[in-house]
């Protein structure tokens, strides 16, 4: 039976699809993940002092930014059971001052749950997480997630990424909903404001008279 990939997969969809996770990307490349996004605030000088990791699968990235930027609070969610528990066990948060948390949850539910809190972050992480939620899911996130979070690291494969991935990688994601970028991008604009490779600003919090990013003709 298919596994619904908004709800988390099992330990056999991580025993495959991660197999070669040395190759995979937030995994393989997470030390450069991390050093464009210290550089990236670094240069415009913004601290962050609290993360969110919303989907943090296996963990490389989320504990890699924890040790970077040793935040003073940081929570991270995860569905799958297995990934959960292997994170958990690991033991990733190094810093004792870090009000640090582990929740085995999804994005849509953690949103639900926090919709009317005052809980927010200065940076939001989600990579490889959009192309297993529905619309109507996006949908429903996406002013949640405009309301908790000031910054917001985003990946997800478009369409063509994943038929890249298919060609290049011999690797077929049975579970990505495919979307073309045009649409992904209608659906953040309401909400975020694109202001750099990957990077999201809130609109919640930021326009161009009191944003931090000083170059606004990258801002649309």
């Amino acid at each position: 039976m298919k596994e619904n990939g908004s709800q988390g997969f099992s330990k056999d969809y991580w025993d495959v699809n991660y197999e070669e996770a040395d190759q995979m990307d937030g995994i393989g490349n997470v030390e450069q993940h991390v050093g464009y996004i210290k550089n990236l605030f670094g240069l415009e000088y913004i601290d962050i002092s609290s993360i969110v990791d919303l989907g943090f699968g296996l963990g490389h990235l989320f504990e890699a930014l924890l040790e970077e930027f040793k935040p003073y609070k940081a929570h991270g969610i995860e569905p799958s059971e297995y990934a959960y528990k292997v994170v958990r066990e690991r033991k990733i948060n190094k810093i004792e001052s870090t009000k640090f948390k582990l929740e085995q949850t999804d994005i849509v539910s953690w949103c639900r749950k926090n919709e009317k809190t005052k809980k927010s972050f200065d940076l939001g992480v989600c990579t490889s997480v959009f192309q297993y939620l529905t619309d109507e899911e996006i949908e429903y996130c996406l002013p949640i997630l405009a309301s908790k979070l000031k910054y917001f690291y985003l990946t997800v494969p478009t369409d063509k990424e994943l038929d890249r991935q298919i060609e290049d990688l011999e690797f077929k994601d049975e579970y990505a909903i495919r979307r073309s970028r045009t649409k992904y991008q209608k659906m953040l604009r309401e909400h975020f404001t694109f202001i750099s490779s990957r990077l999201l600003e809130s609109k919640v919090y930021f326009d161009e008279t009191n944003t931090n990013f000083t170059d606004l003709l990258y801002r649309y």
